[in-house]
């Protein structure tokens, strides 16, 4: 008889050895033993299709279940992304379904003690002191934190249930993570966003990578990596001060010092421009600005280079001019680079170098930025963010007014939610009557939202200094561990101080147990992606669908259903699901995919119903490796997951848009031009494309976004039918909810939102062009009068903000060494998942600080002691000492995934029964210092000081 696959590793005894054998073989080997189930006698083993809900590769998942358990697990041989492949994270899902630590049920904290509630009590407990915290202090006082774990569904759901409590406080991990990123890239050609994808990295000819460890973040993303590597003979350059897992396969290695991107980038562009090596004629065409850069760039000569960086000049000559030499070239970049004061300025200089290169919009080139959580992409565009509704439509009244014909509600009704108060540039509020006599003020309903990042100073910050009626007294953290935020000390201040903390998640996660509290804490067990079914978008763009594996275990419950439970209680309901069917309490998934599709215009979420969604995930197996795209079968012609934008609706048939900006493809085919943004002119001078256009295109020259104005001085009014003209008059691309302008404008091979340069400078930022500025706490003090950093500001995301005033006092002394963070391969965010799961947790169980020889000898340090590592606000952590010559000297590394001791003091004791992950550790956020990026505010995690001391 022949035997399959899994038979054979079975009968050969492979399957034995557990957590041992994982590091050896490929994750299907370890089925019987990692994901060992009782199996019941009889019945059919179903196979189900989902997508892990690890990292933002997307890779696909068999489940096999049988009688409704999830008894073994396979990686999917067919799918695009991981080709069979998984990481070690990624071949233990099935754990994160059936773990044995997950929250079970509704709980309290009542006198210190948790006491299980049932789900009514705790809806009905926890919206009374919502809407009392409403009456007294307004919307605003409660912070609806949400989740790049949410599906598509539910975090588009969440936005809408923010906006129908009548709040912009709202936000989740992007914040932390790449909201520079959006900003920068946004603001430089149009879309925030990846603009190839890992599997496009095959054709690349050199591969930049900077603040970015893929062989721990991303495992899978390196065999995309490695394919051009191989074939291609691609040199990988890496730019990292640690010596990272991803850095020992680099041709080239640059050791940069912390919070030094921008003068890296600069002194390689500095050799670009002086031996001619930039792509001229794509500039000519394709950029407004570059001659700013320029003259920017021409201050860094190799020996400032050196000065500031720390990288001798043949180093980085050599980098270079392996960019250069090997076009196109792709530059992979992650929070290394984002998380700083500066995180925007360094974005945006990535963006000019590949730019200079003309490695944008070409198919091997591109910003491969890979995001973290595996929806953070897809929670991110469906608008959990404290300055946009879904779509990035900001909150200005016309986006306000957009959203409303989408829901089909009242404007006036949504506004009657938010406070009736305004406030001008500098937090005075004003009250309604008043504040519509200053040119300068805004209603609270378009001004940001605090972000994630502050909202500790949301509860602790004087209320005379915040831009909202009063200080947060509620926090829901939703899906979100706050031992992935800073400044620990004054975190567990603020928790102290709420009136009400709610966590909704499957596991209780730190915000449990950091705090000292007795009471006004409700733990809300939310079910696992894996039990419940919808949409999720990976970092190159790809929509992807997930079946429910299994039912909700235990008394956990789908996030939209909760969210539903919570609207009912707080009296809005009927208006957060007008149109969409709710049975049990459960508002269907596909309704809510379809609302979105009428309304995402912007980024091109409107043409990927649940329909064609569901036929991609159905037939992995036809899409192409390389190209994403169906070579035959059902979805023939479309790329995999329509990666957005796919423009028009459903029934136009779009195939998605593979690598943004390529005009070597028509727009009906996935190509596209640079946004035409920010407007058509700036001081005389065009920003519209000269002479480049996209395959196919009626005009052959740049051209402005598209509105009815523009379909009437083109002739092209009459091609819309006459429904679609009563819709799309007086809308542009992005408004129109007929979706004919789109139609139109692609039809006549047009890009609907215009043909225009990306800009390498940006007029509205405190930076125009990207500049140094040295972080808040340097022990550079030689580098800080010509570095500076910025002046406080009063109101910024409606909270005074610091810069000068914290630089200005020299720490060095006292605190000599930098100290940086980053990711493990083996845990996940902040860890309380994957430090649950036996299968992982055995394979890390100290929490640990990276020290270089020279800086443990002189402390007296050695490998495996306990020590402290104390920051410049005092805070301080205990941990074991990694005596290694991954870091320099001078400068300490740390992951971020643990939790559960705080300051030296182990916290087990404070989780519910049983709900304890098996390892627990200090975070290392707990010592990280104050900094907020000039434009996000996201969190500086890269570069502080500390001291470290033997325990």
């Amino acid at each position: 008889m022949a035997l399959n696959r899994r038979d054979f590793l079975r009968q050969s005894g492979i399957l034995a050895g557990g957590a041992a054998v994982a590091a050896g073989f490929a994750p299907g080997m370890m089925q019987k033993k990692a994901h060992a189930a009782v199996e019941p006698a009889s019945g059919e083993t179903k196979e189900i299709r989902s997508v892990c809900t690890h990292c933002s590769v997307g890779c696909g998942v068999i489940a096999e279940v049988k009688n409704g358990v999830w008894v073994g697990q396979e990686p999917a041989f067919d799918h695009p992304f991981n080709k069979g492949a998984h990481c070690a994270k990624g071949a233990s899902v099935r754990e994160h379904g059936h773990g044995e630590r997950r929250l079970k049920y509704p709980t309290k904290l009542v006198d210190g003690k948790w006491q299980k509630v049932s789900w009514d009590e705790a809806i009905n407990e926890i919206g009374d002191k919502l809407l009392k915290i409403r009456d007294e202090s307004s919307p605003d006082s409660v912070y609806w934190l949400g989740s790049a774990k949410f599906n598509n569904e539910q975090a588009y759901l969440y936005r809408k249930f923010a906006a129908m409590w009548g709040t912009n406080n709202v936000d989740h991990q992007a914040r932390i993570c790449h909201s520079t990123t959006v900003a920068g890239v946004a603001n430089t050609w149009g879309y925030g966003a990846m603009t190839n994808s890992y599997n496009d990295i095959h054709r690349s000819k050199a591969i930049l990578l900077i603040g970015s460890n893929p062989a721990e973040a991303h495992p899978v993303s390196l065999q995309h990596i490695f394919k051009a590597k191989e074939e291609n003979n691609a040199p990988i350059i890496v730019i990292d001060p640690r010596f990272t897992r991803t850095a020992a396969h680099a041709d080239h290695f640059l050791r940069i010092r912390p919070g030094t991107d921008v003068p890296i980038i600069w002194g390689m562009m500095y050799h670009i421009f002086k031996n001619g090596w930039e792509d001229k004629e794509y500039i000519r065409q394709r950029v407004y600005g570059m001659d700013d850069v320029k003259a920017e760039v021409a201050k860094w000569t190799p020996d400032e280079v050196e000065r500031v960086t720390g990288v001798p000049e043949n180093q980085v000559y050599a980098a270079a001019k392996a960019m250069a030499d090997n076009r196109p070239g792709t530059f992979i970049w992650c929070m290394g680079g984002t998380q700083h004061t500066i995180g925007n300025n360094n974005t945006r200089a990535y963006c000019a170098f590949q730019l200079a290169l003309g490695n944008i919009g070409v198919s091997g080139g591109g910003a491969n930025i890979f995001r973290g959580h595996d929806n953070v992409q897809g929670a991110t565009d469906l608008g959990v963010l404290a300055d946009t509704l879904p779509g990035y439509y900001g909150l200005a009244p016309a986006s306000w007014g957009h959203w409303a014909r989408v829901w089909d509600l009242d404007l006036d009704w949504i506004k009657g939610r938010f406070d009736n108060t305004a406030y001008d540039k500098d937090g005075k509020e004003f009250y309604v009557g008043e504040y519509e006599e200053k040119d300068d003020a805004e209603h609270v309903m378009n001004t940001k939202g605090i972000p994630v990042s502050r909202w500790i100073d949301g509860v602790l910050e004087d209320k005379s200094l915040i831009a909202q009626r009063d200080v947060i007294r509620a926090m829901f953290m939703w899906g979100h561990a706050p031992n992935s935020q800073t400044r620990g000390q004054e975190m567990k201040k603020a928790m102290e101080k709420l009136d009400l903390l709610v966590i909704v998640d499957p596991y209780p996660t730190v915000s449990a147990v950091m705090h000292d509290r007795k009471d006004g804490v409700y733990l809300l067990p939310a079910s696992t992606q894996f039990e419940t079914y919808g949409s999720v978008t990976a970092s190159n763009r790809s929509i992807q669908w997930r079946d429910k594996i299994i039912e909700p275990l235990f008394e956990s419950l789908p996030d939209h259903i909760i969210m539903y439970k919570l609207a009912k209680k707080l009296g809005f309901a009927d208006e957060l699901t007008k149109h969409i069917k709710v049975e049990n309490d459960e508002p269907l998934i596909e309704d809510i995919t379809r609302e979105f599709n009428r309304g995402m215009w912007t980024i091109g979420y409107t043409g990927q119903s649940p329909e064609r969604l569901k036929i991609h995930q159905q037939n992995w197996g036809t899409f192409d490796f390389t190209t994403l795209k169906a070579e035959g079968g059902p979805a023939d012609g479309d790329f995999y997951g329509m990666p957005w934008p796919c423009w028009g609706n459903p029934e136009m048939n779009h195939p998605g848009t593979p690598n943004l900006y390529d005009t070597s493809s028509s727009v009906a085919e996935g190509g596209l031009t640079f946004r035409a943004r920010f407007g058509v002119e700036r001081d005389g001078v065009s920003l519209l494309a000269d002479g480049s256009y996209s395959r196919g295109s009626e005009i052959k020259d740049g051209y402005p976004e598209f509105s009815s104005d523009l379909l009437k001085k083109l002739g092209w009014w009459g091609d819309l039918s006459a429904d679609e003209q009563t819709l799309a008059e007086g809308k542009n691309w992005k408004t129109d909810l007929s979706g004919g302008i789109q139609r139109v404008a692609i039809k006549h091979g047009c890009a609907p939102f215009g043909n225009a340069k990306a800009r390498a400078i940006v007029w509205t930022f405190p930076d125009p062009v990207p500049i140094h500025r040295e972080p808040l706490y340097t022990n550079r003090r030689d580098l800080v009068e010509k570095y500076p950093t910025y002046d406080d500001r009063k109101s910024f995301w409606r909270l005074p903000t610091r810069y000068g005033s914290i630089q200005a006092k020299d720490y060095s002394n006292d605190y000599p060494i930098i100290l940086t963070s980053g990711r493990l391969v083996e845990y996940e965010g902040g860890g309380d998942e994957t430090r649950s799961n036996p299968w992982l947790a055995e394979l890390q169980q100290d929490m640990f600080v990276e020290v270089h020889p020279r800086d443990a000898n002189n402390a007296g340090i050695k490998d495996g002691d306990d020590v402290w590592v104390e920051g410049t606000e005092g805070a301080k952590i205990k941990v074991k000492a990694m005596v290694t010559r991954r870091v320099a000297a001078g400068v300490a590394f740390t992951p971020f995934h643990f939790g559960g001791h705080f300051e030296g003091k182990d916290l087990r004791d404070k989780y519910p029964s049983g709900c304890d992950p098996f390892v627990l550790g200090e975070a290392c956020n707990t010592a990280m210092t104050y900094g907020y990026d000039s434009v996000t505010q996201m969190q500086e995690t890269k570069c502080t000081l500390c001291r470290i001391s033997k325990a």
